[in-house]
């Protein structure tokens, strides 16, 4: 079996569940027999280039189990996107720290780069083995059945639909909607799982817009005003990567990132949710407001998902028994046998299949207008959001006038 060092780095945004995963791939490494010491990038592969390690097999024992219950990427993050004239560098670092293991945490772009890198030492003739670990709250990974750190986002994203669409109800003679925007460029699965906090019919959300659909704005005013003269209010959740049909961003932003991605919400200088909030004033009159949380769904630990919690740890275990069966060039997959009971089983996935692509929801998800979720979804959605709040309401018990 090679032997030799490991190094382990985190990638892309942070998620409230990405340390657990980091935890579970310290204390598999420095258990097994195959790897010797195990480093941390600081700041992704950015400071991997320039030395900027984490010598992981010294850290207190007390601060290895508090990244179990610390969100965001302990070891510092980057979005570098790995060029041409960075792999000689790299292979350079990776030889000069005998590193033999080499593991990311990440989503598509991370998957990227670790295939890249792969691929390249192994044209040079040098073995090394890499592994990935999924990451990505917009669960957007093809290959897995969901991703470590969605469930935490999504459950905090509930959360703050929940209780929002309870203020906007009891405002509804003062605000007749409120537009909540969710992170999730390609995909709709944020948004999606807003759908939880419905337990009755005139519950928010009442609207749900993914990127799965193109945005018709008269389809879209049609919805709002039913749903404020059934209910005298509405609740509309949208995810920041909405267009049209002919591909143009509802936010309007132009801005790209280093990937060629589009850049949303802040990020881009505008948002969705301020584009649909005009619409409605402009063409009703109506007064309402608009909520965009941007990044802090991503790093809400306490509302974190014990499901999610315990997955990204064991992800982080997989990953080294994959090493240990001498793997590479996959990353680690998540795959359901069932909802009721909930039951898992981990697997792996070529990096090829899941680099740079993004999963959009199967359209059994949604319901047939496109506008909601369907009761497939929600029973996808139940095991990973956990047990929810119950609220009540006063019932409507009047005095005689």
């Amino acid at each position: 079996m090679l032997k030799g060092n490991a190094l382990i780095g985190q990638s892309g945004g942070p998620t409230s569940v990405i340390n657990s995963s980091l935890v579970g791939v310290i204390r598999s490494a420095l258990s097994s027999s195959f790897i010797k010491n195990i480093y941390g990038m600081n700041y992704g592969i950015e400071g991997f280039m320039q030395e900027m390690l984490f010598d992981l097999g010294k850290q207190p024992e007390k601060v290895i189990r508090g990244l179990r219950k610390t969100p965001s990427s302990a070891l510092g993050s980057s979005r570098h996107k790995v060029q041409g004239k960075d792999f000689p560098v790299i292979l350079n670092v990776l030889k000069k720290f005998n590193i033999r293991y080499f593991f990311l945490i990440g989503g598509n772009d991370t998957m990227d780069t670790i295939h890249r890198v792969e691929d390249y030492c192994r044209e040079q003739k040098y073995e090394l083995r890499g592994i990935g670990i999924p990451k990505t709250v917009d669960n957007d990974l093809f290959g897995t059945d969901h991703t470590p750190g969605f469930a935490s986002a999504a459950r905090s994203n509930i959360l703050n639909v929940l209780q929002a669409g309870m203020l906007a109800r009891d405002m509804k003679r003062v605000d007749k909607f409120v537009i909540y925007q969710t992170i999730g460029r390609e995909a709709g699965w944020l948004a999606a799982a807003t759908a939880m906090a419905r337990k009755n019919e005139d519950d928010a959300p009442h609207l749900i817009y993914c990127p799965e659909f193109h945005f018709d704005r008269d389809k879209y005013l049609k919805d709002v005003d039913r749903c404020i003269n059934t209910f005298g209010w509405v609740s509309i959740v949208c995810g920041e990567g909405l267009k049209y049909a002919d591909g143009t961003a509802v936010s309007a932003s132009i801005t790209k990132d280093k990937f060629n991605n589009t850049e949303f919400g802040a990020m881009g200088g505008s948002s969705v949710a301020t584009n649909l909030h005009k619409m409605i004033v402009d063409n009703f009159g109506y007064r309402g407001e608009f909520q965009i949380t941007e990044s802090l769904i991503m790093s809400d630990f306490t509302r974190a998902s014990e499901v999610d919690l315990e997955e990204a740890y064991r992800c982080g275990v997989e990953a080294i028994k994959l090493a240990a069966k001498d793997e590479s060039g996959v990353m680690v997959s998540i795959k359901r046998i069932s909802n009721r009971p909930y039951k898992i089983e981990f697997g792996m996935v070529s990096l090829k299949e899941v680099a740079v692509s993004a999963k959009p929801m199967p359209l059994d998800f949604f319901n047939k207008d496109g506008n909601h979720v369907s009761s497939k979804f929600i029973d996808y959605m139940k095991p990973l959001a956990g047990e929810l709040p119950k609220f009540v309401r006063l019932e409507r018990i009047f005095a005689k006038k």
